[in-house]
């Protein structure tokens, strides 16, 4: 008896999973298409074959949905190892100089740019909007942004050491800059740059920005 409540218990969340990748899905895809203010819960539930009821109970309501739809593009998969955990941001962490630091950390956001790049687009162009959730949204992914600059900031100054005339802050706000999805979106798209292209250029930018133009 204990085995069957087992094997059931098993059963019933390996189903609920699917149920939520194919929510979050559809909610991508509306999202990319609609964006967050076109989209409504009953579209999500009807592309992705289930109730609107089963959309609350398994993720949430709209914004809760568009969190775990940002979360999930930004990991990669529906179960992923830590951010800090995967060889990009090791390299990073691990690497000899600080102009190799800031190329590796050029790299990481090349790659997170790359997943999130249309549906931040969508997002930012809608936030103005006057929806409030949209806009808290936006806030929150912007403050969690500054405190990834400034953590990278942190690390290159005990570490490497900025360039005279420089903190902490001063720097973390130029990675903040450097790293906007706005100037990414000039260069890359408006002016035909690519991602290859910008990714050498960013990490050049970075470490002339806070160790110096000579410095290694």
């Amino acid at each position: 008896m204990a085995e069957a409540r087992r094997y059931s218990t098993v059963l019933r969340a390996e189903q609920t999973a699917l149920t939520r990748r194919r929510i979050l899905a559809a909610a991508s895809r509306l999202f990319l298409e609609r964006g967050y203010l076109g989209t409504t819960l009953s579209a999500v539930a009807q592309v992705a074959g289930v109730s609107v009821q089963t959309v609350y109970n398994v993720v949430g309501g709209k914004a809760v949905l568009l969190k775990a739809v940002y979360d999930v593009t930004l990991a990669g998969d529906d179960e992923p190892v830590p951010l800090r955990e995967r060889p990009e941001f090791r390299a990073v962490a691990e690497a000899a100089t600080g102009r190799e630091c800031l190329a590796g950390y050029s790299a990481v956001g090349r790659m997170l740019s790359e997943r999130l790049f249309p549906l931040v687009n969508v997002l930012l162009a809608q936030a103005a909007a006057g929806d409030t959730d949209l806009a808290a949204f936006v806030a929150t992914i912007e403050g969690e942004r500054a405190t990834g600059t400034r953590n990278v900031a942190t690390f290159v100054a005990e570490r490497f050491g900025l360039r005279a005339g420089l903190d902490v802050d001063a720097a973390a706000d130029v990675l903040w800059a450097l790293t906007s999805p706005d100037l990414a979106d000039r260069l890359v798209v408006r002016r035909g740059w690519g991602w290859d292209r910008f990714e050498r250029w960013l990490g050049t930018a970075m470490a002339d920005a806070l160790l110096g133009p000579d410095a290694d």
